[in-house]
């Protein structure tokens, strides 16, 4: 247990054990913070002096009120899924928490309003009248309910709509499921790397480590980002295609096989239209608010991604 007359600040994470979680951990563990660290079903292996270490559904009664007690921060990157769920599985369901929690978190604190950073999305920048998926509008709803607490002064809530995150996570070593792992795993199992589009279609991919760091960053910076809604990633979109075929290109280097190829199939019934529009960011506004700057190459990111999930030698 963390020592209650340490009078360091109190930095909550929930869902530190997740993909993003345990970079934001990873990030925080070096600076001079408490840590409460509360995920659902897996525990990081940190020693007890470093952090608090709880397991919690934060779905459950009274469980959000014990998780953030006495916190002056609160990163929230909560977010549940099935353990067989991968990246854009068909059908697959997963109970994300967001209005809720949220609502819960700025009824339960006392005394002075903590800050609380919460993952939203970079889908929820899209333009009024855009086609939005339900995972979107729940991530809307609950930015405005974090703007009428900050608003109310119950909080100081920042937004942050990160791009699409990927890379090797430290402290788990996963590469997490997203659109480049998933990808990277069909050419390390020599299947043809699939996309739904031409390969033209352009994305801001923003490596976990960098997108761990502007969470940080914006807990140093409640003055300036407090109450609005920040876009995160490096500003550099890339194709997909080109980033596939980068992919194949690191995988077969690493295994001796020729490239697998990169094809373009019929997309499937439960595509949306976010899969085939362009993703191009203006994150200046948070570069500068913030004093973040990304400092991962994305091709130093992606070699990592495929090192991790191929064997040495």
């Amino acid at each position: 247990m963390v020592n209650a007359n340490d009078h360091r600040p109190l930095v909550v994470v929930l869902g530190a054990s997740g993909f993003l979680g345990a970079a934001v951990t990873a990030e925080l563990a070096a600076l001079p913070v408490r840590l409460r660290l509360v995920s659902r079903a897996r525990k990081l292996e940190l020693p007890a002096a470093t952090a608090e270490v709880r397991l919690a559904d934060l779905t459950a009664p009274g469980a959000v009120r014990d998780a953030v007690a006495g916190a002056d921060a609160v990163i929230h990157l909560a977010a549940h899924f099935s353990d067989e769920r991968s990246w854009r599985e068909p059908g697959g369901d997963s109970a994300r928490l967001g209005t809720g929690l949220l609502d819960t978190l700025a009824g339960a604190v006392r005394g002075r309003p903590p800050i609380v950073v919460f993952a939203s999305t970079v889908q929820a920048a899209a333009p009024p009248g855009s086609p939005l998926n339900d995972y979107v509008r729940e991530k809307i709803a609950a930015e405005r309910l974090l703007a009428e607490a900050t608003r109310a002064g119950a909080v100081r809530g920042i937004a942050l709509r990160p791009a699409t995150i990927y890379g090797r996570t430290p402290l788990t070593g996963s590469v997490g499921r997203g659109v480049v792992a998933a990808m990277a795993r069909k050419a390390v199992a020599a299947e043809p790397i699939t996309m739904w589009h031409d390969g033209t279609v352009v994305r801001d991919l923003v490596h976990v480590t960098d997108a761990a760091r502007a969470f940080v960053a914006a807990l140093h910076a409640p003055a300036a980002l407090s109450g609005g809604r920040w876009l995160v990633g490096t500003g550099r979109p890339a194709r997909l295609g080109e980033v596939f075929r980068t992919l194949a290109g690191l995988v077969a280097v690493r295994t001796g096989r020729p490239p697998v190829p990169v094809v373009t199939v019929p997309p499937p019934d439960w595509a949306d239209a976010t899969d085939f529009g362009d993703v191009r960011l203006d994150v200046s506004p948070f570069t500068g608010a913030a004093g973040w700057r990304p400092r991962v190459r994305l091709a130093d990111g992606l070699a990592d991604v495929v090192d991790a999930l191929t064997p040495a030698g």
